[in-house]
């Protein structure tokens, strides 16, 4: 999460959503004073105990209300990305095995697994979108969601809002793998729809066999980043 007292936002990063292409980004526009929670690549801490000792940075907009307070929360600009449930599966299941090389030995069998056996339903990448951007009663907390297969489209139209320049944005941390749609069978799309069916109908999201590449997964890598 970034908080710019500066330009008056803040950005919630969903795991897997190209939270650090955007983060890298903002980070030209913030001053000493803006704030930042992340624990990759760089590691930086709210000053705020009840936050500090998270190991992460994608603190939800629930969680940073309180902390702001609501006259600061609610003036403030509060933007999100999201990413297609099916896609952003995928992309969890190939990090998480990089090193064991499951994922990229027997794709579907291990999503499967994943689901069936490990049931990680608490791990903080796999937990669904949706749960980083509304209250108790679901309402959505957020002013702007983006899309992170229109990333560049979504980020200008975020930058305008804040009446900053924008930039482009660069690929920071992400998987290479196949379009999504190629490690599904009917009885994984019917798996991970259960699974993330509350952001399939919020964030309007559908299987789609014809999917590709979104233009953020096309762009130049820096090198180093992973």
């Amino acid at each position: 999460m970034i908080i710019s007292h500066r330009h008056r936002f803040v950005f919630v990063a969903i795991p897997k959503t190209g939270t650090h292409s955007v983060r890298q980004a903002l980070r030209a526009i913030l001053d000493p004073e803006d704030l930042e929670q992340v624990g990759l690549f760089v590691r930086k801490r709210f000053p705020f105990p009840q936050l500090a000792n998270i190991p992460h940075g994608h603190i939800s907009a629930a969680q940073i209300r309180p902390v702001l307070g609501e006259e600061t929360f609610a003036s403030y600009f509060k933007f999100a990305f999201v990413r297609n449930p099916f896609d952003r599966f995928v992309s969890y299941c190939a990090f998480v095995s990089r090193d064991t090389g499951d994922f990229e030995r027997a794709p579907l069998a291990f999503m499967k697994y994943v689901i069936r056996e490990l049931r990680p339903f608490d791990h903080i990448l796999f937990r669904p979108q949706c749960e980083f951007l509304v209250d108790a009663d679901g309402r959505l907390l957020t002013d702007y969601v983006g899309r992170t297969e229109e990333m560049q489209a979504s980020y200008d139209a975020i930058c305008t809002q804040l009446g900053v320049a924008s930039s482009t944005l660069e690929r920071v941390n992400a998987s290479s793998h196949r379009p999504y749609a190629a490690y599904y069978d009917d009885e994984l799309i019917a798996m991970v729809g259960q699974l993330y069916r509350d952001d399939l109908a919020l964030f309007n999201y559908r299987f789609d066999p014809h999917a590709r590449q979104p233009a953020q997964d096309q762009s130049r890598q820096i090198p180093g980043s992973g």
